[in-house]
C-alpha cells in the first residue's frame, strides 16, 4: 500500500454491509497505464456502480499483500468485499489485470473458480468492460517510465526527478502490454464473451459519456442523489513523456529508413 495516501481500500470507504449477495457483478478487464484507477473511482463516485477496485491484487505493492501467502485469507477477503463493496442497488464491480488471475491459477484455484463464477456467470450473461489504449506507443512509454521511476500515481511525482530515456524499456513494455491484452482477448474468445470495449483516449476526452456507456451496458440507472465522496485520483502530468515520444518516433523512423 502507498504510505500516507488514501487509496480507497480503507474500511471507512466501505458501503453498508449486505447480507445478500450482489444482484449484478461486472469486471473491468484492463492492463496497467490505461487510466483504470481514475476510471474505477469515477464509476464508484456515482454510488450506483459498485466500487470496482483491485480486490484480487496480492502483489507486494498491492492493497492486500498481507494475504499473499494464504489462500484462506484471500478467500475470506473476497467474501468480505462482496458484502461491503457492493453499492446499495446490489451492484458489485472489480478491476483486474491478467496477471492477477494467473497468480490465482497458480496458487488458489478455489478462489479463481469462485471469482469466475461470480463475474462470468452463464454464457451470454457476463458483463465485462474492456479498457484499452489506442496509442500503443504512448501506452508503452507510460508503462516504461512508471516501471523505471516507480511513480504510478500523481501523489508520487514530486519524489522523482526526470526519467532518463530508455528505448529498450519502451520496447519491452510494448511487447509485455501486447501480450497482456492478447491474453484478455483469448479469454473472451474462449468463453464466447463480447465485452464493452472502451478506450483511454475517449475516457480522457469525455469521462461523463464513458461512465454513461457503462451504466447503459449494465442496465443500471445513474441517480444523481446517490453520488458519494471517494478518494480523489488525479491524472498524472506528462512531464518528460513528450520528449520520450519524440525520441521513440525519431528512432522508429530512422530504423524504418535504414
Amino acid at each position: 500500500m502507498l504510505v500516507g495516501i488514501e487509496t480507497g481500500y480503507e474500511g471507512k470507504f466501505d458501503f453498508p454491509r449486505r447480507v445478500e449477495p450482489p444482484e449484478q457483478s461486472y469486471l473491468i478487464a484492463t492492463v496497467p497505464r490505461t487510466g483504470s484507477t481514475w476510471f474505477s473511482h469515477l464509476l464508484w463516485q456515482t454510488g450506483c456502480l459498485g466500487a470496482p477496485l483491485e480486490y484480487l491484487n496480492f502483489d507486494p505493492s498491492g492493497p492486500y499483500y498481507f494475504a499473499a501467502n494464504s489462500a484462506s485469507a484471500q478467500s475470506q477477503l473476497w467474501e468480505s468485499v462482496l458484502s461491503r463493496r457492493t453499492s446499495a442497488n446490489g451492484v458489485f464491480g472489480v478491476k483486474c489485470f491478467p496477471g492477477q488471475l494467473e497468480a490465482l491459477q497458480q496458487s488458489n484455484t478455489d478462489l479463481l473458480s469462485s471469482v469466475m463464477a461470480r463475474l462470468l456467470g452463464r454464457r451470454g450473461e457476463s458483463r465485462i468492460v474492456f479498457l484499452q489504449r489506442r496509442d500503443a506507443a504512448a501506452h508503452a512509454i507510460s508503462y516504461a517510465r512508471a516501471t523505471i521511476s516507480g511513480v504510478w500515481r500523481k501523489d508520487q511525482e514530486d519524489e522523482v526527478a526526470q526519467v532518463a530515456y530508455s528505448e529498450l524499456a519502451v520496447k519491452r513494455a510494448s511487447d509485455w502490454l501486447r501480450g497482456q491484452e492478447e491474453g484478455w482477448k483469448q479469454m473472451f474468445s474462449d468463453l464466447g464473451i463480447e465485452p464493452l470495449e472502451l478506450w483511454y483516449e475517449d475516457l480522457i476526452h469525455d469521462p461523463g459519456i464513458t461512465i454513461l456507456q457503462v451504466s447503459e451496458y449494465l442496465g443500471v440507472p445513474l441517480i444523481p442523489e446517490h453520488r458519494i465522496k471517494v478518494p480523489v485520483v488525479e491524472r498524472q502530468s506528462e512531464r518528460d513523456a513528450k520528449a520520450w515520444a519524440d525520441r521513440y518516433s525519431d528512432n522508429s523512423q530512422s530504423a524504418g529508413a535504414s
